[in-house]
């Protein structure tokens, strides 16, 4: 049932999506739709827990807090976009229709913290000497934006998922290196040590 409500919602949205057209999607009958699920709106809500309990627990199952800062970073994101890339009605229903619902805004809000806890958790564990008063929580806010925007092409066929991580990587690795130490004798510049990556390889 959830399974036919998800793709019935990606594709018609919350308000156009009727339960008889859930009930024909699942092969059941209308009223044991609504036995288990007493209206459209708890329905919803019942996608969209299980669609974002799923996506959150399948990113957080590739990230290896052991790894280095680089191969970190492209696994977050790889495992992200490619989530993404191979559940878009499930993403559709999260970001497109969920958010566009009041009802559900403060589902989406709470999911949406989740994920900013954990990308805030990857930054501080790839950070061997960060600067004080780095808030590692904002940095999480403004990457997690980016890849909801790269994510919504991806969902709907308009970037390549491969294309789309590749830019998402150098993108946040670029910013995360910080910028480049000076040197009195003007040789080029290595990365410096007291930004938020700076340790890691290039």
């Amino acid at each position: 049932m959830l399974d036919a409500a998800v793709e019935i919602f990606s594709v018609n949205g919350y308000h156009e999506t009727s339960m008889d057209a859930i009930a024909a999607k699942a092969q059941i009958s209308k009223p044991m739709l609504y036995l288990y699920y007493g209206s459209k709106e708890e329905l919803f809500g019942a996608c969209l827990d299980r669609e974002l309990s799923r996506f959150v627990d399948e990113v957080r199952s590739k990230i290896d807090f052991s790894q280095s800062p680089k191969d970190l970073l492209r696994n977050a994101v790889l495992a992200f976009l490619n989530y993404i890339d191979a559940h878009r009605a499930s993403w559709m229903v999260l970001y497109n229709q969920a958010t566009s619902s009041q009802a559900f805004a403060h589902t989406v809000r709470e999911g949406r913290e989740r994920i900013i806890d954990l990308v805030s958790r990857l930054l501080q564990s790839g950070t061997r000497h960060p600067e004080p008063g780095t808030d590692f929580e904002l940095m999480a806010v403004a990457l997690v934006g980016a890849g909801e925007a790269v994510a919504s092409r991806v969902s709907t066929g308009d970037a390549d998922v491969h294309e789309a991580a590749e830019l998402l990587i150098n993108l946040f690795w670029r910013g995360l290196k910080g910028t480049p130490a000076e040197h009195a004798d003007h040789a080029p510049a290595e990365p410096t040590t007291n930004t938020a990556v700076g340790a890691a390889e290039g």
